[in-house]
């Protein structure tokens, strides 16, 4: 009975595991992929999920302590995690509490400043929240109602509040804890394939390995074309520029949207205006449209191909990362898709050409 319970929270930690890894290649995607590409991802991943899972759900608390630097390990360290409303417990920097708050300026309510009851997640130190809202929380019990105030910034994107003082009363009504297992063969059972400790912690290791090994390639491949971008001479017209924020705002939006955020509350809690934001993407929508003109240019002179069997590659490696058939994920994807897909991938020969050409030097 008991190895048959083990099998199906075996079961139950992979199927997380590969919900929460879908969730996170799914959001590198969108940050640093192809728009086009992403939304025909995102499109199938959707439809194959409510295909093959229709009863699955995740509550918003899970997607709002979602750790994703803990990736390599199954995210284990955060199985553990939950609320405690122990009221002995005091709020320190770095911890997650759940909140209500009700804001006021000039004694009257205001939009989006009052949780209605329904709690939120913070991050303590994060600078979510403006002024010293998070600071004003740092040794209080769960339990304790606080009277916070703070002043919007006078850059503020809802005029009608920019410089005013405000007064929150919050209620602290959790504090993330984690309670750690016993590191041994049953742990390992449990979040894992794996029958012993010893093989989950070499698994662990190796992943370890081939991430530091990845990122210093990255690395590696960021110099070499920033050097062949920086020794480039081009004029971008305004509006291509214009055109690639564009695209990284909306990738913006989405990334939020995904994560239950929008970028009115965005906006709202980090007082910056849409006219700021887009001015700060300036410089990196610069640098990718450089980046992106120079190794099509080295593609064009290079005759650099990509036949429909390395598509095919490609696309299969897709599939396996999103737990799709692959003549499934093909079928989601226009003649137009795979030329994207054709191109870019004759842009990652490029970075491989000038990397391999930079060792020769």
């Amino acid at each position: 009975m008991k190895k048959e319970n083990r099998k199906l929270a075996q079961e139950r930690r992979a199927k997380e595991r590969r919900k929460k890894e879908r969730r996170r290649k799914l959001k590198k995607a969108l940050l640093i992929g192809i728009p086009i590409l992403a939304v025909v991802i995102l499109a199938a991943v959707i439809i194959f999920s409510a295909m093959s899972s229709s009863g699955d759900s995740e509550s918003s608390e899970d997607q709002a302590t979602e750790d994703t630097s803990s990736n390599d390990t199954g995210d284990t360290t955060d199985t553990g995690a939950s609320y405690s409303t122990d009221t002995a417990l005091t709020v320190e920097d770095g911890d997650t509490v759940n909140i209500d708050y009700v804001g006021t300026v000039d004694g009257e309510e205001f939009s989006g400043g009052n949780t209605n009851g329904a709690g939120t997640d913070l991050v303590i130190g994060s600078g979510s929240y403006i002024d010293d809202f998070e600071d004003q929380l740092i040794g209080k019990n769960i339990g304790d109602e606080v009277e916070v105030n703070v002043t919007f910034p006078e850059e503020y994107h809802a005029k009608e509040l920019a410089g005013k003082p405000a007064l929150f009363k919050v209620a602290v009504k959790g504090i993330k804890v984690k309670e750690l297992p016993e590191l041994d063969d049953e742990f390992a059972g449990e979040v894992s394939e794996f029958d012993t400790l010893d093989e989950y912690k070499k698994d662990i290791e190796a992943k370890i390995l081939e991430r530091k090994q990845k990122e210093a390639a990255s690395e590696n491949e960021n110099r070499v074309v920033d050097k062949v971008v920086a020794g480039a001479s081009m004029e971008i017209p305004d509006r291509m520029v214009e055109g690639q924020i564009d695209n990284m705002v909306q990738d913006t939006a989405r990334r939020m949207e995904s994560q239950g955020l929008n970028m009115d509350l965005y906006m709202k809690y980090t007082g910056m205006t849409m006219e700021q934001m887009r001015e700060q993407m300036k410089p990196q929508a610069l640098k990718r449209i450089q980046t992106r003109l120079v190794l099509e240019e080295v593609v064009k002179a290079e005759n650099l191909q990509v036949s429909d069997e390395r598509l095919d590659e490609e696309i299969a490696k897709m599939a396996a990362a999103y737990q799709m058939e692959t003549d499934k994920l093909k079928g989601y994807m226009s003649d137009r898709d795979k030329d994207q897909m054709k191109e870019d991938i004759a842009v990652q020969e490029a970075v491989d050409f000038l990397v391999a050409e930079a060792k020769l030097v």
